[in-house]
């Protein structure tokens, strides 16, 4: 089980150096100030209060800001929270950075970039893959850093491209078992699918929606970016608009944010073959952090169930 704050269960007391992903100010019934933090270090995040704030507070724990905290782990809706003791901006002299706190991929981004490309070369549809290759090169360095997510699967660094990754292995093995599907189409959908996270996320350190994620969301940006780059590279033909469909239909269901449902064989494997690792990754991450014959917190992702570990 790794260490850090996710392996702390309800009722241990804590203390050590934390970022501040993202501060709120709130006032409680009786008029008195708090702030909620929600806290981060390498294993994960969790949900802090500071009550009684002073005047001043807000200006001093902000985003992206090192903190040293002392307090114990409480349960709010059955989700940890931690609840402050005492707090104060890190110094110089403590010697501690942004990156101590930073969640990385469990693969580093240079073999993340050769799987990738990996894919590519086994592209046999010129257009198809001169699409793709065009998008990589144009994304490549936040292609390889950016998270796939704010707080759910893969909300880490590098997360996207190893979502990608993982993703592509599915897709080899499933094409092994269902020849009749198109490769090019699922490799290019699986690579394209959630790549304008790049300008829906404001990046890997303390990740929140940008702007453009919030009014207008990564699946209609990227549709709009396919056609724009078809235009680019003087490109015409059906490929297109199946490229844009896999990207519109991948979420699979207008109520989980798809404007179309799946309606090609490969749009629907793809929304699949997401459904399974991002659930999967949610799922491992939170049991890395239970015992056997535990549950763990509820998963808001996984319809707020908890989820037992055999001791088996």
């Amino acid at each position: 089980m790794k260490k850090g704050i996710k392996s702390l269960q309800v009722g241990h007391k804590f203390k050590g150096f934390m970022l501040i992903k993202e501060a709120t100010k709130g006032v409680t019934s009786n008029g008195k100030p708090f702030l909620t933090l929600i806290l981060r270090d390498m294993s994960g995040e969790i949900e802090a209060k500071l009550w009684d704030a002073k005047p001043g507070d807000e200006t001093i724990y902000t985003a992206e800001q090192i903190v040293y905290v002392t307090g114990d782990i409480t349960q709010f809706r059955g989700k940890a929270q931690l609840r402050i003791y005492s707090i104060r901006p890190a110094q110089v002299t403590d010697g501690v950075q942004i990156s101590d706190f930073i969640e990385k991929a469990p693969v580093e981004k240079e073999v993340l970039y050769e799987k990738i490309m990996e894919a590519i070369f086994e592209m046999e549809n010129p257009n198809i893959q001169r699409i793709i290759r065009a998008f990589v090169k144009e994304y490549q360095d936040e292609l390889l850093t950016y998270p796939a997510a704010v707080s759910n699967h893969h909300a880490y660094m590098s997360g996207l491209a190893h979502h990608i990754v993982n993703m592509l292995h599915l897709a080899r093995e499933l094409c092994k078992l269902y020849p009749d599907v198109n490769r090019d189409l699922l490799y290019a959908g699986i690579i394209l699918h959630d790549l304008a996270k790049v300008k829906e996320l404001s990046g890997f350190v303390t990740t929140s929606y940008t702007l453009e994620g919030k009014l207008i969301g990564h699946i209609p940006m990227m549709v709009e970016e396919i056609g724009l780059m078809a235009k680019q590279l003087k490109i015409e033909g059906e490929e297109i608009i199946v490229l844009q469909h896999l990207v519109l239909s991948h979420h699979g269901k207008l109520e989980w944010g798809s404007p179309r449902p799946p309606l090609i064989r490969e749009a629907e494997l793809l929304h699949l073959i997401d459904l399974i690792d991002a659930r999967m990754n949610t799922l491992n991450r939170a049991l890395e952090y239970v015992e056997p014959g535990e549950f763990t917190e509820k998963l808001f992702a996984l319809d707020n169930r908890s989820f037992y570990k055999p001791n088996i």
